[in-house]
């Protein structure tokens, strides 16, 4: 059986942690998800391990994320947050806290919720991102609009030596059908720099078509993204539970198996699946 790694699992507990992005959300999201509600739909797409990624900019979201990997022996690793803005309290936080914690592989700030789209620039940011690099701990990359690519860009120039990884490949233009545009050259570019990853995840949402999104919609993304990182700095997430926005969690697994499987060979489908995560966060 061919082993997967979720790496972009959520799971927000509002007795634990604030989640502003959901204040006067009207949608299924806004409410407590707890991990256990996933296990039999993760046993049906066959996901044997994962990773929790960030849901809020505090370190509360980051406690308890540790909390749910002490308890659920699948959960391999948590994508945490820093105040990277304070690099005082960042150094200190790695120092005493997060680089000695068993299940800290890597960060995440939610950079799309900032007025600012290259809030990343900041000279305090870049400090401590470069402790990041230091560190060899990965950074998240969530980037919805060009300007975050180009960003993104310009922190790999910056800091040639952090590793980063494009949350859901950067929302491509699925719902335009659009082969590629400026989404395409900004990657094109990205993918130049060898720190570079991109994640195959929340497709059904980027789609446009939540209720009927299918193979053939992300397949020219998915294999534009696999062409120009190459297929070992590709690898998978379910984007749970946002991506129950478009369907269920076991139908976003089927048809990204269907797609790479159908684009590349059995070894390197387990490498995209499965060992790329395990070195990206270092599992």
């Amino acid at each position: 059986m061919q082993k997967i790694i979720d790496t972009h699992i959520h799971a927000w507990n509002f007795d634990k942690a604030a989640y502003p992005w959901l204040d006067g959300n009207n949608s299924i999201l806004n409410r407590t998800y707890h991990i256990e509600e996933l296990e039999t739909a993760r046993t049906a797409a066959g996901v044997t391990e994962g990773v929790l990624v960030q849901a809020a900019n505090n370190i509360e979201d980051t406690n308890w994320m540790f909390e749910i990997a002490s308890t659920n022996e699948w959960i391999k690793g948590v994508v945490g947050w820093l105040p990277l803005t304070d690099v005082e309290a960042t150094e200190k936080m790695l120092k005493t806290q997060l680089l000695q914690h068993h299940y800290f592989k890597g960060v995440r700030h939610l950079i799309h919720d900032e007025a600012d789209p290259k809030w990343l620039l900041q000279p305090e940011v870049i400090e401590s991102l470069s402790m990041l690099a230091i560190a060899n701990i990965p950074f998240d990359v969530v980037a919805v609009l060009p300007a975050h690519i180009e960003t993104a860009i310009a922190v790999a120039e910056k800091i040639p030596d952090l590793k980063m990884v494009f949350d859901h490949l950067s929302q491509p233009p699925i719902r335009n059908k659009e082969q590629f545009g400026e989404w395409g050259a900004l990657m094109r570019t990205a993918a130049t720099h060898k720190n570079f990853y991109a994640k195959i995840s929340g497709l059904g949402t980027a789609s446009g078509d939540t209720e009927n999104w299918t193979e053939d919609d992300i397949k020219p993304y998915v294999k534009f993204v696999l062409e120009h990182f190459g297929t070992d700095r590709c690898f998978c997430g379910g984007d749970w539970p946002v991506s129950l926005l478009a369907g269920s969690y076991t139908k976003a697994w089927d048809i990204y198996k269907a797609v790479i499987n159908g684009l590349v060979n059995e070894e390197t489908g387990n490498n995209i699946f499965y060992n790329n995560a395990q070195q990206f966060y270092d599992l």
